[in-house]
Formats: C-alpha cells, sequence, structure tokens
C-alpha cells in the first residue's frame, strides 16, 4: 500500500566567497539570519502527520551550506534519513556546484526558491541578491538535465509561498508513489473492449510498474476462505450496506456475498502488497458468483483506502493511483467515463459509471440506493480534476482536465454532470485519442501538480491542447 508519508530534506545555502563586514555586499551575516528564519518557520508551519522535515544544521558555517566539503555532508544526512525531495533555499547569492552535486547525487525532486530581496542598506548596498543566484543554480541543474521546481521569490509568510510550498508536496508524494508501484490485474480484460489493452513490458521499462497477475481461480479460493476467516469483518460490511443504502427488492440476497468480496479484497491488497487493482468485473464476477455484482463493494473499498480500476482498464488504475497521491491519500478518486453530453448544456458532459462510488462522496442532502447491487447516488457538488493516462505506440500521455459540477437529469448509477470550459474540444481530442472514455475523477484542482509531475517522468508527457 502507498506510503502517504512526505519527508523533506532542507538546505539553507549562501555563496561560497570571501566573508565582508556587516552591511556591505553578500555578507555572511544576512544569509546566516535568513536561513534560520527560513528553516524555521518552515518546520514550525508546515510539519504535520503527513509531513516531516530534515534539515543541515550543524553543517557548514553557521548552518548554511557553501561547499564541497558541506554538500557531501548534507548528502550523507538526507541518505540516512531516506528524504522524498530537496528543498534548496537561497539565502543570498547561493552556491551552484553544491546544489548541482546536492540533487544530482539524490536523485530526487528538487524545490528551488529564492525569498524576496528586499532589505536595502542606507548607501545602496544589498546584502542578498538571492534572485539573481536562482538564476545560475537552475541553469546548473539544466546542464546536469536535473528536473526541478520552483517557487515565485516571495517572503516566506506569503500566500504564494504556502500554496507553492503545498503544491510540492502533493507531487512528492505523486513522485514517491509511482515508480515501482505494485497494480494487481485481476482476470483479463472484457473481450468486447480492445480499447483498454496495455502493455505490461512498457509499463515496468518506463515506469517501474511490477504488474501481479491474480486469475479468478485465486479469486475463487479466497472468497471461500474469507467466510469462514474473516466473519466478524463481514458482519460489520453487512451492516455498512444495510446502514447507508436504500435495498431494492433483488439485492438482500446479495449482502453477505458482496461483504464477503470486500472482506477478500481488502486481503488480497494486504496479502500481495498492492497500491491498486485493475479487475476484470461484470464479464467474470456474475458468472463466477451466482449473479454477484462488484459495482457497490469497489465504492466501499475505495472508502476505506483500497482503489479498484473497472473493466479491467489498467491505465485507468495508475490514473486513480496518481489522483490519490496528489491528495496526500485524503481524496477519493472515481471511476466515472464520458457518457452522454448534457441535454441543454452544450458544455456538461454525463461523467458516469454502474455503481462504484463510494457512499461517502454522495451529494448532499441526496440518498443512496442499492439497485440489483449496484449503488445509485450523485456524487458531491464542486470542482473536480478530470484525468487519464493513456499511450499509443510507447508514448504515455495524461491529459488533465477540470470540471464544476453543474444540474442535469437524474440517472442510474454513480455520477455527476460536470460542465467545461469547452466540451467540443474535448470530445475532439478523446476522438483524435490516445484517450478513451474512462477517466478519473476526484474533488478538487491538481493539474498543476499533474504537469510538475511528469517532469520526473519524462516517459510520460502532459497534453496540453486542453487550457
Amino acid at each position: 500500500m502507498f506510503d502517504y508519508k512526505v519527508k523533506i530534506g532542507l538546505i539553507a545555502m549562501r555563496r561560497n566567497a570571501t566573508d565582508r563586514p556587516r552591511g556591505t555586499f553578500l555578507t555572511w551575516y544576512s544569509a546566516e539570519q535568513r536561513g534560520k528564519k527560513f528553516v524555521e518557520y518552515i518546520e514550525n508551519n508546515f510539519a504535520n502527520e503527513n509531513v516531516s522535515f530534515v534539515d543541515n544544521k550543524g553543517i557548514g558555517i553557521e548552518d548554511l551550506v557553501f561547499d564541497d566539503a558541506s554538500a557531501k555532508e548534507v548528502i550523507e544526512r538526507f541518505k540516512n534519513e531516506n528524504v522524498d525531495a530537496v528543498m534548496i533555499i537561497n539565502c543570498n547569492f547561493g552556491n551552484e556546484e553544491a546544489a548541482a552535486d546536492i540533487a544530482k547525487t539524490l536523485g530526487k525532486p528538487v524545490l528551488l526558491w529564492a525569498p524576496l530581496d528586499d532589505e536595502y542598506y542606507v548607501d545602496g548596498m544589498r546584502p542578498t541578491d538571492s534572485q539573481c543566484g536562482l538564476f545560475g543554480v537552475s541553469r546548473q541543474m539544466q546542464r546536469y538535465h536535473i528536473p526541478f521546481s520552483h517557487l515565485p521569490c516571495c517572503k516566506v509568510e506569503s500566500d504564494e509561498f504556502k500554496e507553492g510550498l503545498e503544491s510540492f508536496i502533493r507531487v512528492v508524494c505523486m513522485v514517491k508513489n509511482f515508480k515501482g508501484m505494485r497494480i494487481g490485474q485481476v482476470g483479463a480484460r472484457p473481450a468486447p473492449f480492445f480499447s483498454v489493452i496495455w502493455n505490461e513490458g512498457e509499463l515496468m521499462e518506463k515506469f517501474g510498474i511490477k504488474i501481479i497477475p491474480i486469475n479468478f481461480a485465486v479469486i475463487e479460493q479466497r472468497m471461500k476462505t474469507a467466510a469462514e476467516d474473516y466473519k466478524d469483518e463481514i458482519a460489520e460490511y453487512e451492516q455498512y450496506f444495510l446502514a447507508n443504502y436504500e435495498l431494492d427488492d433483488l439485492t438482500p440476497k446479495y449482502i453477505k456475498p458482496m461483504a464477503t468480496m470486500v472482506a477478500m479484497y481488502k486481503h488480497l491488497f494486504e496479502e500481495f502488497n498492492l497500491d491498486v487493482i485493475s479487475a476484470e468485473c461484470w464479464t467474470a464476477t456474475p458468472v463466477m458468483f451466482d449473479g454477484l455484482a462488484p459495482c457497490a463493494l469497489y465504492g466501499l473499498l475505495n472508502e476505506m483506502g483500497y482503489m479498484i480500476s473497472c473493466e479491467s482498464d489498467m491505465h485507468c488504475a495508475m490514473t486513480m493511483a496518481l489522483l490519490k497521491c496528489a491528495t496526500l491519500g485524503k481524496g477519493r478518486p472515481l471511476f466515472g467515463e464520458f457518457t452522454v453530453r448534457h441535454p441543454e448544456n452544450k458544455n456538461a458532459e454525463l461523467l458516469w459509471h454502474c455503481g462504484p462510488f463510494p457512499v461517502s462522496e454522495k451529494a448532499e442532502g441526496t440518498k443512496a440506493r442499492l439497485v440489483n447491487q449496484r449503488a445509485w447516488l450523485r456524487a458531491k457538488d464542486g470542482i473536480y480534476t478530470v484525468a487519464r493516462i493513456d499511450q499509443e505506440s510507447g508514448n504515455y500521455m495524461i491529459l488533465p482536465l477540470v470540471c464544476n459540477t453543474t444540474v442535469g437529469p437524474q440517472t442510474h448509477g454513480t455520477y455527476i454532470w460536470g460542465e467545461f470550459e469547452d466540451l467540443q474540444k474535448i470530445e475532439d481530442r478523446l476522438i483524435d485519442g490516445p484517450y478513451i472514455h474512462h477517466f478519473v475523477e476526484i474533488m478538487g484542482d491538481y493539474r498543476k501538480e499533474i504537469e510538475e509531475f511528469c517532469k520526473y517522468f519524462p516517459n510520460l508527457k502532459v497534453d496540453k491542447t486542453i487550457k
């Protein structure tokens, strides 16, 4: 399972130059005071249950990194602490070589920041020139082919800084978990769906993704053992369905099998150490288990943090994982496809699927139903990121979109009506390919994070055709 905790190494850096008296150009004193202030502020205001920091205190002179020797000490500390990313703070002009060496050796996402140069002496001298140095540091990163992100030149207390650092933290979580993730492949693809074909070898070569094949013989066996081994869990899941949904006349006899499959999948995730699953659903589950439909139980698993993409859509499984990480594990990615246009609003689309949305995501003031085991509910109102990873001839792309929910006709299954800026452009793009109708939706706008994430995965390009 994914680890949504992020550890960032903080490096306060200055120019490697002879010290000058206080009050003169590029004095060490100003850099030292700034470094202590910035590191302390970041650690006190941004550390939480998901985010921790490792700083360079005790390394360099007055806790400032400035040469090869202090850079090597930082590298050793950050390796020992297993940081997930590095933030380089130019307390004055900075040090190009040391910054690039640290970034290259660690191979982690890098955030560059130059604090606002806001100190001027009465005689006109400037003690910092942090922004100027940042241009040199960034150029050295480019020469080393090191991908990096950066914050605007701003005050540490500003909204710009807060928004930028929090965005980078989300990107780090995405990068940390995407490469090398383990995806369970349950069953085969639906025979009619050539559109969900994928390439296992490419996923391993380009992203380090490991596919764990699990056939339905294993599922059948685990269902039998689950019924005996997890009776208390199953009873809890039964009560969950009964308490949170209105049931039609066809569903009650399936409540125990649904609850049993929830328990089975939960322990399957744990047994095979899976981050996400791509599953054959309606083409196999009802046949194997006397008409059992998995839609609503996928929703409960999503509620519990276990993601399953429908209809063997491996690329949607990857997208679900990516968007989950963009929320530091707090959001719930929804498997919903472009289905039909709104009958009156030319820019609105039904984002729908058979019933896999979690009940906690239903719109306020509405009810959730189970109709022939499938959830019927409308999801919450708000802003959604709508995205999909796909590929053609080995070229992988991600299309990030955003929509606002809008009013539309009531329908069955789980859904939202999403209003886009220009739906016709999106329709044209989907038809041109390489995308299909399946997309993933999650509350919030994470387009910026997706674009930054792709800097660290050159084999995945951001599709910028839709703004």
